[in-house]
């Protein structure tokens, strides 16, 4: 355990929300939420005007919709998001050398591996880059915790969540971890909350009365010692400035259940050839195809193959994908698709199957989906329209589309409605996807 508050956690608030409310004056101060707007998304963040009414991520949207009728619903622009993500990111590697980011929105610094740090300074540099991140992301904001573990460093950014800062003095973990409540344990889901409240654990400060034995047995060898251990403040988890990958995935859920084949098929192969482009941008190849499927019961199941060598071939992905999904039963429909691609290397067998490569297949980011069409316009994306300027999406449906015509640099601007297929209109840089909301991942 370290002697200094010396790891911080630094975490946006409402991040995907909060761009959107910097990029479109309109919203400012106003509910937003962004997720998948079809009839099964889940909200991926509520900005705090919509918490207030009970959305919070990870719920369905409809009921998002329930709670928050006057809210903003959007689809999602992760160019943007990756851009603040990157200045972000950029900012802390000049505080230290040792930067961890777990997600766009959150990162670990280990700021003891900085040659100047000074443990009495860590207040002021907290401030110092706070301050910057607004400044340098034209209006975000973040929270920060310093600690001596990652543990309390996380931790204690939540604390004076949203906009705020804790540090967590040395030798006063014990005190600060004692009053939460048990939940504010990383590990402790809802199903382990309960099984701790049968032994009358509701606070950190009770989870120390069990022994890490009782532990174990109630919860499993590596779950009830980890948990002894965190209870008390034991965390020796170092920052770790490259975290290896572990997989690369993309799925998606459907508005309605799916069962033709040819459909899922042709999903199925955008689905790889995206993963495929990923890998290689990433410098990486994979042996392990995975296809995941979710079923009009809710029942997932998922179906891997491992291949002869790592590839980072999109057509042979997407091959072995199309096999995994040949062999897979789809009566009564599909509500969620996916594949992944797992034991990932830095290097690339040669001419695994030799397959001759298709000189797009490597693609960008996940495309909307062929049945789509091109003139999807969805709430929320940046468009250009040659009389009116930049603006954006704020409605669709019945063969018209509504746009409000503003920008991050310009005030709340005017609405005006078009013909969805108004040759004047356009895409802009950013699209977001029209399916179920965020759900390309790298697993680290």
């Amino acid at each position: 355990m370290r002697t200094t508050a010396s790891v911080l956690h630094l975490d946006l608030d409402a991040f995907f929300a909060s761009v959107e409310q910097r990029d479109k004056p309109s919203l400012r101060g106003k509910a937003v939420i962004v997720g998948g707007l079809g009839s099964r998304g889940v909200v991926s963040t509520a900005s705090y005007e919509a918490r207030v009414h009970g959305v919070r991520s990870a719920m369905r949207m409809a009921e998002a919709r329930a709670r928050c009728p006057h809210a903003a619903f959007l689809g999602g622009r992760f160019d943007a998001y990756r851009e603040a993500s990157r200045v972000v990111m950029e900012r802390l590697r000049r505080a230290s050398p040792l930067v961890e980011p777990l997600s766009l929105d959150e990162a670990f610094v280990d700021l003891a591996a900085a040659p100047d740090f000074r443990p009495e300074a860590v207040p002021e540099l907290v401030e110092t880059i706070r301050a910057d991140v607004t400044t340098l992301t034209n209006g975000l904001t973040a929270s920060v915790g310093v600690g001596s573990s990652k543990l309390m460093a996380k931790i204690a950014s939540e604390i004076n969540k949203p906009d705020g800062a804790f540090v967590v003095a040395p030798g006063t973990e014990l005190d600060v971890l004692g009053p939460m409540q048990a939940t504010a344990i990383p590990g402790i889901g809802p199903a382990t909350a309960e099984r701790l409240r049968r032994l009358g654990v509701h606070t950190v400060e009770d989870l120390r009365r069990p022994t890490e034995d009782e532990l174990v047995r109630l919860l499993g060898q590596a779950s009830g010692r980890s948990l002894w251990r965190l209870a008390r403040g034991q965390d020796d988890r170092p920052v770790e400035a490259s975290r290896e990958a572990k997989s690369v995935s993309v799925e998606d859920t459907f508005p309605d259940d799916v069962t033709d084949r040819a459909r899922l098929g042709r999903e199925v192969e955008r689905m790889a050839r995206s993963v495929a482009g990923r890998l290689r941008r990433s410098g990486h190849s994979g042996r392990t195809v995975t296809l995941k499927v979710r079923h009009h019961d809710f029942q997932t199941h998922t179906r891997s193959t491992t291949l002869p060598g790592p590839t980072d071939s999109p057509a042979v992905l997407a091959a072995t994908a199309a096999g995994l999904l040949a062999d897979t039963e789809l009566s009564g429909g599909l509500r969620l698709i996916g594949v992944g691609v797992s034991g990932l290397a830095d290097w690339v067998q040669e001419d695994l199957f030799a397959v001759e490569e298709d000189p797009v297949a490597d693609g960008d980011d996940l495309e909307p989906a062929p049945d789509l069409g091109p003139r999807t316009w969805v709430p929320g994306m940046d468009v250009h329209h040659q009389a009116h300027g930049d603006g954006w999406v704020w409605g669709a449906g019945l063969g018209r589309v509504t746009v409000r015509f503003e920008t991050r640099a310009t005030p709340a601007g005017p609405v005006h409605t078009f013909a969805t297929d108004d040759a004047r209109l356009s895409p802009g840089h950013d699209t977001p996807r029209s399916g179920q909301g965020p759900a390309d991942s790298v697993e680290s």
